[in-house]
């Protein structure tokens, strides 16, 4: 069953941040088998709303049998970044929370059909939203070694990336990489034993992260909220890696900041305007003991922001 493959992480933390208004407005943007949002809806009168999004199907069709009795439930097969369009689809001026968990779901992991896994076999594919035309599969069979290399570098931080880029253009000159099994064979001809599922989780992050533009939608998606929200209102994000952690820590600054002015500057002429207070100075993090259940939540930071 899917709700055995999904542990919402950092449950508790979230809803007690997100959650100020019982009968407000909140948005949660990565909906994927509605472990948050069925907590969030627990915390709600029948007077509130939550609209949830998600581009995987698979989620987003098991959330709307899970969640069809709820008449303040609304969903959409959409990217989270597309919020603000969805803000006038429902007529909402702004949002009393909106809400983010980042991470790749259990299921779609553990699910060779999928596509995201490099423990089984299956379709190099990557792509969260099938609408998307490019696979991974196409990537690694038609960019150059300078452009492969820069992906596992910049997305993945990936140092033997190099190396892995100049050996996949040499195999698939005799073969095309169809399959995650063929991409990890060729990671694995190169890389020390004890670093191979590093090195492949890293791989295979900056091929996911590629194919779907992750940190572009994922700028895109703060920008936008953070101006939806109402007075008060918070943004809670929850990240799995530092390239995501950077920047929604870099964004948050930014917006808390009522000027940009360099230090030289004798008086502001910036004229910026503060939108946010954080409200995590550091970021939270999952207990040993929701560690020790759900070993996927060890890497986890969720970041607060409200409105103000």
């Amino acid at each position: 069953m899917i709700a055995e493959f999904h542990q919402p992480v950092l449950l508790n933390e979230s809803s007690d941040f997100l959650i100020t208004n019982d009968r407000g407005i909140y948005f949660d943007g990565t909906l994927g088998f509605g472990g948050h949002s069925t907590e969030f809806i627990k915390r709600l009168s029948n007077d509130a709303l939550l609209i949830g999004t998600d581009v995987d199907t698979t989620a987003f069709n098991h959330c709307k049998k899970k969640f069809s009795d709820y008449q303040n439930v609304h969903l959409y097969n959409y990217n989270f970044s597309k919020i603000d369009l969805i803000a006038k689809i429902e007529s909402i001026d702004g949002f009393s929370g909106i809400f983010a968990d980042l991470g790749v779901s259990s299921f779609q992991i553990d699910n060779p059909e999928a596509g995201f896994t490099f423990r089984k076999e299956a379709a190099l594919d990557l792509r969260m939203d099938k609408n998307i035309i490019i696979t991974a599969a196409d990537v690694v069979n038609s960019f150059s070694e300078e452009d492969l290399a820069d992906i596992f570098f910049k997305y993945g931080e990936e140092k033997n990336g190099r190396r892995i880029a100049r050996l996949i253009i040499e195999k698939r000159s005799m073969k095309k990489i169809g399959t995650t099994k063929d991409l990890v064979e060729i990671v694995e001809s190169i890389t020390p034993p004890n670093y191979v599922t590093k090195s492949l989780s890293r791989v295979f992050q900056a091929l996911r992260i590629y194919i779907n533009d992750e940190l572009d939608v994922l700028k895109s998606f703060l920008q936008k909220g953070i101006d939806l929200l109402l007075p008060q209102g918070r943004m809670v994000v929850i990240t799995y890696h530092s390239l995501e952690d950077r920047i929604v820590k870099e964004h948050f600054k930014f917006d808390a900041s009522s000027c940009i002015c360099p230090k030289e500057y004798p008086v502001c002429v910036c004229k910026k305007e503060k939108k946010i207070n954080i409200l995590t100075k550091k970021p939270v993090i999952p207990l040993m003991s929701e560690i020790n259940l759900n070993n996927r939540a060890r890497s986890a930071k969720l970041r607060v922001a409200e409105r103000v």
